[in-house]
Formats: structure tokens, sequence, C-alpha cells
């Protein structure tokens, strides 16, 4: 049966009239039915709202309409009734409301000015057009005026305004000469929007008497002159340069209003020395790529079909080298009104209900009224079956004497919209419009479409049988359409038959016989094939025809794409096209083309002509693909598949490879059928039961596999119940009391047949329950409800079909649905292992209690406060689930000195069972972390105070601080350790007995019981002794003396003699070795440095990480204490828990500036200072 949306009377719900046309009927547009059938009237032609006319011409205002019975045509004007039959020279075009005013003969078109609205009318209801507003076209002259010429300095700025006469419509405006030749325009010289012309600055060829403002009417068809400007440009010597200012628009900010789908226009000249250029933007957005034009040299913006997402600021930018200027835009676009829904015909039968929805958008607003038959709704006669419901008129239960014509009006302050739209009340039996016994004739494989076309009042339901059986055709196989036409997705040759379309509503019933034939496809068999041939030889293209019996075909032969030429030498006959004595000209492709009334085919060759040359070697290649394919001895389970083999190129073919296509289930989809010898061309095919068969054929030689063959004809086994069941069965819950059983379905291929549906059987492993079954649709899932908690089922699901059933399934094993557990687990037992981990232990809960799949034991656990402070704020729970029927686990990462607590659960596949009673437990003291800040302050001569914040996790009870510091020289040496104990409740601490202006390295921690936390560092300098630091700037620094540079000059000068000499000396020895002197004499300079020979301990930067050695390497006259030198970074880390490695690299950590590393023996190459003057002599 046909599905048709359609409203049943009386039981549809309010917000279904919302779909307007779902039970409104459509009047197809057949004469005979058009003819009979009453109408209401219908506007089909109306003059525009606003019409100007030409007063030279007679004015023609249209109004014409149709509806049955023919409305007769009335007119208002301004209002009231307009009598044309007392108006001479108005008349009525016969059968239409249009009307024509004779103003050429007598008459002024000014009279006939005003709003006219026609007014169709017939038995049905009255249609009315558009106020149509009359308005002549005006074209005035200019106003005589006498213009003074115009003079001004070369650069300036000018312009000369054009202001046209007000026309109807308004004039088109250009600047010409006396010449009537277009004056040019640029970026310097150009025409407003207002028609005046501006110059951003005046050139002395702009000199010129005859700038000319023309206005062209279109309508009128006339153009007027304004007086001729003169203006002369006085050439300056020199013009100053300025800024760009604007022309128009004034000021910095304007407000421009446009209507939705207008063109937004904006205009921005400036001028300017020299000429500015325009650019513009869009604030806070983007200008629409694809609607946005530049015009008058990007001096005017225009936006097409414009939108109220245009509303915005617009910015115009005029920028030359002097400056830039903008001037802001502020558009807003307002709309007259639109249609979202225009109200429809609608056409109902008695009783039936049906809506009318008029919606419409603008801005503002629009209002929306109604009228009936050209009368204010309000005013109209009652009609019971009417309610308004604002943009809605809701139908009840129409009767005949409901049939209207309404009006809905749209309006705001922009305009107005008009619909008409009528409600036809008709009670018309069903009407069949197709003709009877039509012939429908459909190659096989192809759609096939017959159709039904009807009509009737209520809309009548359509049912197709074939050869008046007496079940209608089902949606399954065939598509049936709302138009009554039934498709036939894949004709076969079992689709012919006759078949009769009948519609019924509740007021009679009619039916038509239409006849489909299905023919076989026309195919060539033989193809032509390329040809290589000499010139003047014969060539001979084949090409072979097989169609349906009942066709006649034709075969036409082309070359390339046009006629045979008119020669002997080509001859056609049944097959072949012979051309014999070949020439160059007979080159090219040759298409044979099979013509029949229902299809046509073609195949096309290429021939070359070629000069006589020797026989060339045979070509191998891949076979060509067979054809010809037939299917015989059709049985349920097998048919008989030949075919004709294509040429072998040259090497024998080996196998046939056969290939399917189920067309029913996995359209275009092709799988491997079976093999046979290439001696063979007939193989006997297995089949199975419901499946659309097509073959094809591929052939394989040694060189490969051909392309497959052209498709069989299809073949439509018979159903059987089905030889397999669905795979993946299981059994799950997913509610306590459910038990959830899904399955892999069969696919199409494997259903054996048409309605495949699911045997479900289930019944509890353990009882001695009889099995449960229910049969369901085609789906994958059954839900069994009302089950017990977590029990195994024995499960099982068979396959059938219209057919029958499937052999007898396996059985599975499922559970019906888990539910939480019901106890907690017992004798948790904690065991601290240090300050951060703790290992927990448990006893396992009984299974049964667990009424689930375990899957593990989740410990939550939380830091109730600090053993140190008793806060008992609780801290955040964390979670820890370990996986199986485990009963320990550890804990890391504890806050040490804490008080922890901790519960234990049970987990399963529905969630979490109860907690166990917390257990309790407190971790040990641990180091602390370091102190939060350390500060250095109130530095004097010889001490500095420090300042500093506990650690931020003390982690125990603080026992005490340990300082250690040692002062650091101007060579970035570091001197000997001082380690000091402070108690645990200060927070300050001062160092006196410091030595002045000298850096110190301090290193401080706190300790617990548990021993000593992380380290802060920092350092400070004491302040410099003002008398010394006098006292060593005078001292003399004989580096700078000019006997003693003099006296290093002349001992560089000696050395460099006493090398010469030496070199001189050696160059007149014997000849020896080189290779031998090298090794006899190695350089010590080369030689690696012993691990004995180290530098002294040095300040390192951050980036120098080398270790500092024992010993000393500096000169003689840099000496060094023992006790600094023998101690090494070992020593240095004493008392510092082991924090410093003896790779030194801790000490990057402390320096601010990277120094270059001195030369071996060498001082530090620090430059002098006082400081470091006086640092010396301490």
């Amino acid at each position: 049966m046909p599905k048709k949306k359609r409203l049943s009377a009386g039981r549809v719900p309010l917000m279904l009239f919302l779909c307007q046309m779902i039970s409104a009927l459509e009047v197809p547009l057949d004469p005979k039915l058009l003819e009979d059938l009453v109408q209401p009237p219908t506007i089909t032609q109306q003059s525009p709202k606003d019409y100007i006319i030409d007063p030279r011409e007679n004015i023609v205002i249209q109004c014409e309409a149709k509806g049955k019975p023919p409305p007769s045509f009335s007119w208002t004007r301004n209002g009231t009734h307009f009598d044309i039959d007392k108006d001479p020279l108005v008349t009525m075009k016969p059968g239409s409301g249009t009307l024509t005013i004779n103003i050429m003969s007598e008459g002024k078109a000014e009279t006939y000015e005003g709003v006219y609205q026609c007014t169709a009318r017939n038995e049905r209801g009255a249609a009315i057009s558009n106020n149509i507003v009359i308005r002549p076209s005006r074209s005035p002259l200019w106003t005589k005026e006498k213009l003074e010429p115009i003079t001004l300095r070369n650069g300036q700025s000018l312009v000369l305004p054009c202001r046209p006469p007000i026309g109807l419509p308004p004039p088109i405006i250009f600047w010409m000469d006396n010449s009537f030749q277009r004056l040019p325009q640029s970026e310097r010289v150009s025409q407003g929007l207002n028609g005046d012309l501006y110059f951003s600055n005046v050139l002395p060829e702009d000199t010129r008497e005859d700038y000319i403002c023309y206005a062209r009417f279109n309508h009128t068809q006339t153009i007027q002159q304004k007086q001729p400007i003169s203006v002369k440009v006085i050439s300056a010597k020199s013009h100053r340069q300025r800024p760009p200012a604007f022309l128009t628009p004034d000021g910095n900010t304007s407000r421009k209003e446009e209507l939705r789908g207008n063109v937004l226009s904006l205009e921005c000249i400036a001028e300017g020395l020299p000429t500015p250029i325009i650019y513009w933007i869009k604030e806070d957005g983007t200008l629409p790529i694809n609607r946005t034009f530049y015009r008058n040299f990007k001096k005017t913006l225009q936006i097409v079909q414009v939108t109220e997402a245009d509303s915005g600021n617009y910015q115009c930018i005029a920028k030359n080298a002097l400056g830039a200027i903008h001037h802001t835009i502020s558009v807003t676009v307002k709309a007259a009104p639109y249609w979202i829904i225009a109200p429809q015909n609608l056409v109902l039968s008695p009783e039936e209900d049906g809506a009318l929805i008029c919606r419409a958008s603008g801005n503002p607003k629009p209002r929306i009224s109604w009228l009936s038959n050209g009368v204010p709704i309000e005013i109209a006669p009652d009609d019971p079956s009417r309610k308004i419901d604002g943009d809605t008129i809701i139908f009840s239960k129409v009767q005949e004497r409901s049939s209207a014509v309404y009006q809905c009006n749209a309006s705001n302050e922009y305009g107005y919209l008009l619909a008409n739209a009528f409600v036809n009340v008709l009670a018309e039996p069903p009407r069949i419009l197709t003709s009877a016994n039509t012939l429908y004739q459909v190659i096989a494989n192809r759609p096939a479409l017959l159709d039904c076309a009807f009509f009737g009042s209520p809309l009548p339901t359509i049912e197709w049988f074939k050869d008046a059986k007496g079940s209608a055709l089902r949606e399954d196989i065939y598509v049936l359409h709302e138009n009554g036409t039934l498709e036939i997705p894949v004709a076969q040759k079992d689709s012919t038959g006759t078949y009769t379309c009948v519609a019924r509503n509740k007021l009679g019933m009619a039916k038509n016989d239409v006849h489909l034939e299905i023919k076989d496809p026309t195919r060539i068999i033989k193809q032509p094939e390329y040809a290589v041939v000499q010139r003047g030889s014969t060539v001979s293209f084949e090409c072979k025809v097989k169609h349906d019996h009942t066709l006649i075909p034709t075969v036409t032969w082309l070359k390339d794409h046009g006629e045979l030429p008119s020669d002997g030498r080509f001859t056609v006959d049944k097959d072949h096209l012979v051309v014999t004595d070949v020439s160059d000209d007979d080159g090219g492709t040759y298409t044979c083309v099979a013509n029949t009334t229902l299809d046509n085919v073609s195949a096309s060759a290429v021939l070359s002509v070629v000069a006589p040359t020797p026989t060339p070697a045979p070509i191998y290649d891949v076979p060509n693909p067979p054809f010809d394919l037939e299917l015989t001895d059709q049985l349920d389970r097998s048919v008989q598949l030949s075919w004709t083999p294509g040429d072998d190129n040259n090497s024998p073919i080996t196998k046939f490879i056969i290939e399917y296509e189920d067309a029913m289930h996995e359209p275009g989809l092709w799988h491997h059928q079976t093999e046979v010898p290439g001696t063979q061309t007939t193989a006997q095919l297995k089949l199975s039961p419901y499946v659309n068969y097509s073959f094809r054929v591929m052939a394989e030689n040694n060189l490969g596999r051909s392309l497959p063959s052209e498709a069989s004809e299809q073949y439509l086994t018979k159903a059987a119940e089905p030889d397999k069941n669905p795979t993946a069965v299981e059994g799950l819950g997913s509610e306590p009391d459910n038990l959830v059983i899904t399955w892999k379905p069969l696919n199409g291929f494997e259903s054996n047949g048409p309605g495949l549906q699911y045997k479900v059987s289930w019944r509890q492993k353990d009882g001695d329950d009889e099995w449960t079954s229910v049969v369901v649709a085609n789906v994958s899932k059954y839900i069994v409800s009302g089950t017990p908690t977590f029990v195994p089922y024995l499960i099982k699901v068979q396959a059938l079909n219209d057919a029958g059933f499937a052999p007898e399934p396996a059985v599975v094993m499922g559970h019906s649905g888990e539910d939480l557990p019901m106890v907690a687990p017992g004798n948790v037992r904690v065991n601290v292992v240090n300050s951060t981990l703790a290992e927990v232990h448990w006893d396992p809960v009984p299974l049964k209690s667990i009424r689930g799949h375990l899957q593990g034991y989740r410990i939550y656990y939380w830091k109730a406060q600090s053993s140190l402070t008793r806060n008992r704020r609780h801290l955040e729970k964390k979670i820890l689930t370990f996986q199986g029927s485990k009963t320990h686990g550890m804990l890391p990462g504890l806050e040490p000195f804490s008080h922890y607590s901790l519960n234990v659960r049970v987990v399963n596949g529905k969630g979490e069972g109860p907690a166990s009673a917390d257990k309790v437990f407190n971790t040990p003291e641990g180091v602390p972390s370091a102190p939060s800040s350390l500060k250095i302050v109130n530095p004097t001569l010889d001490s500095l105070t420090l300042e500093w914040e506990p650690p931020s996790h003390p982690n125990g009870i603080l026992t005490e601080y340990t300082l250690k510091y040692q002062p650091i020289n101007s060579t970035h040496e570091l001197g000997p350790l001082v380690d000091l104990k402070i108690p645990a409740n200060k927070t300050h601490w001062t160092l006196k007995n410091l030595n002045f202006s000298t850096r110190y390295k301090f290193y401080f921690y706190a300790q617990t019981a548990a021993g000593s936390g992380s380290q802060i560092t920092e350092e400070a300098i004491t302040t410099v002794d003002e008398g010394k630091l006098a006292m060593a700037s005078r001292q003399v620094d004989i580096a700078t003396q000019g006997w003693f540079i003099g006296l290093m000059c002349a001992v560089a000068l000696l050395i460099l003699i006493l090398l010469i000499v030496c070199f001189i000396r050696r160059n007149k020895g014997g000849k020896y070795p080189v290779k031998e002197k090298e090794d006899a004499h190695a350089d010590p300079e080369i030689q690696p440095m012993k691990e004995d020979d180290g530098t002294f301990g040095e300040y390192s930067d951050a980036e120098d990480h080398k270790p500092l050695k024992k010993g000393s390497r500096t000169p003689s006259d840099r000496t060094v204490k023992k006790e600094d030198s023998d101690d090494s970074l070992v020593d240095y880390g004493e008392g510092v828990n082991g924090q410093f490695n003896e790779d030194g690299s801790f000490i990057g950590q402390y320096s601010g500036k990277k120094e270059k590393e001195p030369a071996e023996g060498n001082e530090s190459s620090e430059a002098p200072s006082p400081v470091n003057a006086m640092n010396s002599f301490v």
C-alpha cells in the first residue's frame, strides 16, 4: 500500500495545521478536468505597484485573472468605485480586466493620476490586485541662472554644482563639453552621486569654458542641459602641498539608511595635494566578498543585495603623502515586508481541515491583516469553520459555502505585500486522467514508470495490482510515488504484464489498466576493431547486432561523427562496412550505430592509413573480454552460463573467471563465483535462494587477465529458508533486572528470502524452566525484563523467513544484569612503610555478595589533618584501583608527618559497593622543604642581617636551621666555609665581624629529626670603607707609567731580534729528517695536562661547569695560603648533606656574569679596579 501523507478530518492536532498543504489537493492542469471543476478567481497578471507612465502615450493598466466560471472585473480609483462606462476615454478589454485610457486623442495624463485596484469575482469568491499607483513621468527644464566664471590657483580644490531639476523618475547625470564629448574623469576629477563634479586639485589643463551638466530623463527620452560653467586655472610658481580633507560628506560621521535587497552606495570624495587615495573598511567586520564593488575610482563603495547583516559602521580613509583622515558612515538596513511563507491555494473536500499561513518578515516587523473576498475579515460574513490565529487561518470541517478568496496584507512603513489564496471546497469522486490501456515498452534492467494521474476530493488513495491478482503491490519491490506513478526500479522479463491502478475515496472508485512489455536490450556483440591498412588496399569493419526479436533495428555507419562520403568505394551490407582502394583521406573514426524505438548503442574503431610496409610481427597482449553471455537451464539452485571468448591476442586463454553481483542486496559489488579451463565456454553455477544474480566473465592468458565482460541478464532465484543462524550471540544485562541478548544479523545475501526474522530463546542455566521464546523483526537486540540479578542464562537465536526456519542454533551462556555489591571488604590493615609509602591489606568479600563480575578493589584515601598544624580541613580524596581479586596494595606519594584516613570498596561491572570502615594511620616525619625565602638586609662594613620564611612543608617538627657561608674574592675564588647552627624559632640572624666590601655566598636549610632539608642560597656584599678606597686610588699603578711601557717595548724588540738570528743560523745547518726531530723533541706545549696539575678552585659562571682542582697555578706575585689551596669541593660540601658533587657544577649556580676561561698559568683577565687593588693588600 502506498503511504500517503494525509490529514484525517477531526483527528489532526493543531500543530499539524502549520504543515499547510499536507491535506490540500493540487488540481492537475488537465483541460477536460478544468472544464468541469469550479474554481475561485486567481489574479494572473497585473501592472506594477508604482506605475510611471509616458504622458504622450495611452495608459494601459493590466489586470488578468482566471477562474471557473470566468470572473467579472471591476475597478476602484482612490478607494471609490471607478465607473468606466461614464468615461468615454476608458475601455476594458473583453474577457479581461485590463483598462486602456485613450489620452492620445484628448485628455491629459495628470487627470488620471491616482491609486487603482482591480477586483476579479465569480460565484466562488473575489480576488483583488495590488494598489497600482499611476503617475505620469516628468522632465522639467533647468531654471535659468547666471553662472559667474570661476578663477582659482593651480592646486586648489573645486566643486562644480549640477543641481538638476526634480523629475519623475530622477534623471541620469553626466558632464560633457560643447562638442557632446564626455569630460575625462580620474582619481583627481570625478562626478559624485549627487551629480556634482569634484576636483581634488586643479591643474592648468582644467581651464575651459564649457563644463556642462546634462540630465537625461529616460522615461520621456529627453535630455536637459545646464548653462556652461567657465573655469580658469592660474599657474602659480609654487603651490603648497596639503593633507587630505573631505569634500563630501561633511564632518567626521554621517548616517545612511537603505532597504534590504537594494544597492547600498557609500561615497567619500577628498581634496588634497597630492591627490588622495580612498580606502574602505567595515568596523568590527569584513566586506562581503561577492557583493562588494568599488566605483568612481574607489570613491564609491557599493554592496548589492544588501541585508540586515550589512548594517554597521563603514569607514572611508583618504590618504596622501602628507597624512590621512577618515570618515565613519553608520549604515542601518531596513526592510520592506518580504515573504517567509506566502499563502497558497487550498483545495479541500467537505468535512476536511486545512490552514492558510501568511508569514512575512521585515524591519520593522510587518503587521499582518486578512481580507475575505476583498473585504476586511473583521466585517466579512461569518464562517463557523474559520478561525483566525495571527498569521494563520485554520479551517475545520469545511463545507462548500466555505469557498472564498482570502487576501493577506503584510505592511510596514516601507511598503506592503498582498497575496491572494483561495479555499475551494470540492466533493469529487476519483478520476483517473491517464489514458486507458496505455502500452509501456521498456528495455530490461532499466526503470519502468507507469503513470496513474488522478484527481478526487477527498484525496484518493492509490493502489496498484498486477495481472488482476488479489494483493496490492508492495513498496519493498516497487516505488509508489505520491502522484500515483508506479516505479519498477529494475524491470525484468517477469515484470511484463497488465497493471491496474485503483483510486478510492469516500465518494467512489476509479481504475485503469496499463500494459508493460520488457524488451531485450540491443547489443553489439561483434564490434568494429582498430585497423591499420596500406594505401590502395581494402578494409572491412564488422558490426554484429543482437536485439529483441520484436524490435527492428536500423544500423547506420558514421565517419568522424558525420555521414559516410558519397563514394562508391564505401559499401554497407548487413553486418559490415567495406572500404576499397583506401586513400589517406579515408583515415579516421568509423562508428556503427544501432537504433531501435527504445534504445540505441554504438561502437567505434579507428582506421589508420600507412604506406606499404613489411608484415609486422604479431602483437601479444592480454585477451579481449568475453561477450554474448547467456543464461540457460534456470533452476532454483543452479543455472548454466555460456559466453563467447574474445580475441586471445596471440596468447592462448588458460582459464575463465566468473563473478556475480547481487543487485537486490549489494548492487555494484562483484564476488568471485568459480573458474573454468580456457577451453570451456559454459559453466554450471550453484546459486543461493532469493538473490538477483548478474554474472560477468574474465579471460586469462600468460600475459594477464582481460577486462570483465558486460554483465549477463539478471536472474532472481526463489526464496528458501535460511541456511545459517546469526553469529556473535551474547547475553549481558544493562540493568539489574534485565538480560540484553545481542547478535550479528544475517546480511541480505544470507537471508534466503523475504520476511527475515529471529526466534530468540532463553532459560536459566541452573533451573528447570522451559525455554522462553519470542520472534522479533530483523534487528540485532532483544531485552528480557524481570530477571534475577546476575544469574547465568542459556541463550540461542534462530533465523527464519517467510519460507521457514534455519537449522537448530548453538546454545551460548550469558548473564543477566549486575547490581552494586552488597558487602564491604573487612579486616582492613595498614602498614606504614616510610613517610611517603604505606601498604594496605584487606579480606576479600564473598563472591555471592558481589552480584556481578569482580573487577577489583578500590581504595579511597585522604589526608585528614597534619600532625604538625592539626588542621582538620579535609583535602581532596584520592583513588587507587587494584584489578582482579588482589587483597593488598601500596599507597605511594603520601605526605610525611600527616594523619590519613582510607576505606576500601569492591568494584563490579555495575559500580562500587559500600565502603569499609575508615582506617586511620599516621606517616612519620620527613626532611623539610627549603625555607620559603631568604633575604639579606641592612648591609654594613662588617655585618649582614639574614631574614627568612620557614619551609612551606616542614614535614615534621623543625629542630634547627643551618647557615653556611664563605667569602668570594675578586677572582671568584671561594674562601673558607663557616658553619653556624640557628634555633628553629628564629626568623632572622645578624652576622658580624665580616670583611668590608666583600661578597659572601650563603647556604641555608632547615632540619627535622628525620634529617636536613633542601637548601636555599643567596649572595650579598658588605659596604665599602670610603677612607681606604681613597687611599687605594692614590696608589701608583706601575703598569700605566711611561718609563715602564718603554722598557717593556725594548725587551720585546730584543727578543724578536734574537729569534730572527736563531732562525737564520738554523737554516744554515745540516739537513735531518723532520719526523725524527719531531719525535725526539715533542712540543711540551701540546702534552696532556697531568691529573695532579690542576688549577686553583675558581668561582665559575653558569656556563662553565669544569671541576675545580687542588693546588694553584697562580703567578709568583699572587701567592695563596696553604689552607686556601689545599681545600677541595668535598671540603666545601662538608656539613651540607652531600648536596654538592666534585664536578663543581654547583658553582655556576651562584655567578651572575660569564667570564672568559683564563689561560693556564696566567692571572684572571678581570680588569684592575681600586677595590681589587685594595683586596690584594688585605
